[in-house]
């Protein structure tokens, strides 16, 4: 264990020496002690860069419970890392099952929180499921498919508390969705297969943020992109963008590699797999391991086995043989290290950032789910521009 966390600890100071916005905000957290007598509850990716958003929480005056979004995220060593830390609590465990993986965020609700910053809406949920809201401030959603939970709640009349949509921050989804998943995901899907993109043919489904920075990147590396997407508008701007639109199943015939974002259940289904040309590699970059229907997998293929670490082949009675990366799941942190350290440098700041501001307005905003303040919002590109200059 002690070997685990000296690890952890390595990569959480890497990490670290790159955001110049979080050692910022945490000198004046250390200071001013904003977080004073706040119980977080964090359910996020673990890994070094998640560290150190706890850490600048932690600074602030918090005392933490940390789960994670994703058995397969989970790295080890930052487990053990912040588990020597007092006053931070961690439940999480790499391949953790999914019973397992709820009874954490049993034990982060009993801890109990007064604020709860996640990535996936998942503590939220189980929270409406329960019912029991006493004590919480609020909540702060770091990603796309989290915040359309929340959304649903608050329609559904079951979302007692503000939430803030930190996903939907400019200096949020038009950098870490767009430059963060396009990058992480190809750094991943290469790593994983250490095959050639250049060349190939590559099938995007889904066009929004994190669809734009995964055709812009396979563009770069030398690929000819196809789009599959259903919203006519995303689909011009596609177009307009060079990539060539295609129905779902026209894609699938064509693409060596597949990678889906649409944060959709069953997107790559048993139809569009029967029309999978052999040799395509699956890939899954939305938030949920449910875009490619791997029960379909299985039941179209005569054979699974083990292609490489991380990379599971299905061959089919006709002889086509496809390969699924991850089991299905988020690909750049199940096969990688997920969004590069600086892009996180600032969706955190903007999670730290949020969290002050509930703390401190929290109480006067009425149950829904709300944007990040403009002066945030800007006040990170403000503090990005003086990093990049």
């Amino acid at each position: 264990m002690k070997e685990q966390a000296r690890l952890g600890w390595e990569r959480i100071k890497w990490a670290g020496a790159h955001m110049p916005l979080h050692a910022e905000i945490r000198r004046r957290f250390a200071r001013e002690k904003p977080l004073s007598g706040q119980r977080i509850g964090v359910a996020l990716h673990l890994e070094a860069k998640t560290a150190n958003l706890i850490l600048t929480l932690h600074a602030g005056g918090a005392e933490l419970f940390v789960v994670g979004s994703n058995p397969l995220s989970t790295q080890d060593p930052i487990v053990q890392a912040l588990a020597e830390v007092e006053e931070i609590t961690v439940a999480a465990r790499h391949g953790e099952s999914e019973e397992e993986r709820l009874r954490n965020i049993d034990l982060l609700l009993a801890f109990p929180p007064t604020l709860i910053v996640e990535d996936g809406g998942d503590v939220a949920w189980r929270l409406s499921e329960r019912g029991d809201w006493e004590g919480l401030l609020g909540i702060c959603e770091e990603t796309t498919t989290g915040v359309e939970r929340l959304q649903a709640l608050h329609q559904a009349g079951k979302l007692p508390v503000p939430a803030i949509a930190v996903n939907d921050a400019k200096m949020k989804h038009l950098f870490d969705n767009r430059y963060g998943t396009g990058q992480s995901s190809w750094d991943a899907i290469m790593r994983a297969t250490n095959l050639l993109v250049a060349g190939k043919t590559v099938l995007i489904v889904g066009y929004g943020w994190c669809g734009k920075g995964l055709a812009l990147r396979a563009q770069g590396l030398g690929a000819r992109v196809l789009v599959a997407e259903i919203d006519p508008v995303k689909a011009v701007e596609a177009a307009m963008e060079g990539y060539t639109l295609v129905e779902l199943a026209e894609g699938m015939e064509q693409a060596d590699f597949v990678v889906t974002a649409t944060g959709q259940p069953g997107v790559i289904d048993e139809a569009a797999l029967r029309h999978a040309k052999h040799g395509q590699i699956l890939a899954n970059a939305g938030h949920f391991g449910y875009e490619i229907d791997r029960a379909a997998l299985e039941r179209l293929a005569r054979e699974a086995f083990p292609a490489r670490a991380g990379v599971t082949g299905f061959r089919f009675p006709d002889g086509r043989t496809v390969y699924l990366l991850g089991e299905g799941e988020l690909v750049n942190l199940a096969l990688g290290d997920g969004h590069p350290v600086e892009i996180m440098d600032i969706s955190f700041a903007l999670q730290a950032l949020s969290a002050e501001y509930l703390v401190r307005e929290g109480g006067r905003l009425s149950p829904g789910v709300y944007p990040v303040p403009q002066d945030i919002d800007q006040g990170v590109a403000e503090l990005v521009l003086h990093w990049l200059r």
